[in-house]
């Protein structure tokens, strides 16, 4: 097949994602084109099969915004003819899905017929896509797609709860390339550059917004650090850390904290962590609680969104109520207190891992991608 994905390129779970799934797609065979205002973070080199094409946006004074869009749907039409490209599969309903209808439109125009599938992925819904302004366009977008996916059974019924949905959403989760975040043993964890023989190495990972609830984070390790010697990995830029690393000061503990900003380097982090912390507001999934239970790092969560189907309660982890920070700490000391309960919680983590595997998710993009084709033969 020759599918066109679009998406954004950055550092957000749903950017990871598309780029994850269409290399794996691409080492199945199919030809990949991207589709996107730069080139996305993970797509560090190309293959025969994998194309990218920039999205130019030309600036003109008539314009206080660019129009994005209408440069993107103008883009798609021209990659579908040029590259005969049979699928579009587009991520974030706003907006990439709206953009796809557009170009579906103009192609149709043409004689040419081509299917999108339109993927979910949580602030396109629960934040932007609720907004008043965004709402009709929304709707619109989703109900004219193929076929629509969410990344959790939480975040499919959160879209029927806000919009008037007509049509089907096919639940499909994120998923995790495990090959790639299995600890190779023949690489030690050099813990000791991060933290002493005796402590625990606690991580977040985050774009650090306010949904993520970063006090909380260090809330919970400023408990944690009281009971057991511990040091805390911070990973990410946004606009709470500048805040995160006052409030590490005036509790005394910014000695104990390393912030690292975005990292390439997520792998080698979560190998040298003990145990992972992601209170958020929401996750409508929980893609950085999975990354780190592949690498054997169990993790202690909120309850909200979709973390509930990825975070399994007294397995991999624990889950407590948004804000419950004295819970999620004395949760967390219940797993590094003791070393053999740290050691099955590392093997649960990564069983469960297991489960999200992108070899059992991509064949149900395959076949889903199939059906839309076969929609319009």
């Amino acid at each position: 097949m020759k599918i066109a994905i679009v998406c954004y390129p950055t550092f957000g779970g749903s950017g990871v994602v598309a780029t994850e799934l269409g290399l794996e797609l691409a080492r199945r065979g199919h030809e990949i084109h991207f589709i996107t205002y730069s080139q996305p973070v993970r797509l560090a080199l190309l293959s025969p099969n994998v194309h990218y094409h920039e999205v130019n946006v030309p600036e003109y004074p008539l314009f206080h915004y660019q129009p994005y869009e209408l440069a993107l749907s103008s883009k798609l039409v021209d990659m579908v003819k040029l590259y005969k490209i049979e699928l579009l599969h587009v991520h974030y309903a706003i907006p990439h899905a709206y953009a796809g209808y557009m170009a579906k439109q103009m192609l149709k125009d043409e004689g040419i017929n081509i299917p999108m599938v339109t993927t979910l992925h949580g602030t396109d819904i629960t934040l932007v896509g609720n907004h008043p302004f965004y709402k009709p366009a929304v709707t619109f977008s989703i109900n004219k797609s193929d076929f629509v996916t969410s990344v959790s059974q939480s975040l499919k019924d959160d879209t029927l709860k806000l919009f008037n949905i007509k049509n089907e959403i096919e639940v499909i989760p994120n998923f995790i390339e495990l090959e790639k975040n299995i600890n190779d043993p023949s690489i030690p964890c050099q813990r000791s550059v991060m933290a002493k023989e005796n402590e625990r190495i606690i991580t977040h990972i985050s774009n650090f917004r306010k949904v993520k609830r970063i006090p909380d984070v260090i809330k919970i390790f400023y408990n944690i650090q009281k009971e057991i010697p511990a040091k805390l990995m911070m990973v990410g830029d946004g606009p709470e850390k500048e805040k995160a690393e006052y409030l590490c000061q005036e509790l005394g503990i910014l000695d104990k904290v390393i912030f690292f900003g975005n990292s390439n380097e997520i792998d080698k982090i979560l190998c040298l962590t003990d145990l992972f912390l992601l209170p958020s507001e929401t996750e409508s999934f929980g893609l950085a609680a999975l990354e780190a239970m592949a690498c054997k790092v169990p993790v202690i969560s909120s309850n909200s969104g979709g973390l509930p189907e990825v975070n399994f309660e007294g397995i991999s982890g624990y889950l407590s109520d948004v804000g419950d920070t004295d819970e999620m700490a004395q949760n967390a000391l219940k797993i590094l207190k003791d070393d053999l309960v740290l050691k099955q919680f590392k093997e649960n983590a990564l069983s469960i891992a297991k489960k999200f595997d992108i070899k059992n998710i991509l064949p149900l993009y395959e076949a889903l991608y199939q059906k839309a084709i076969n929609k319009y033969l």
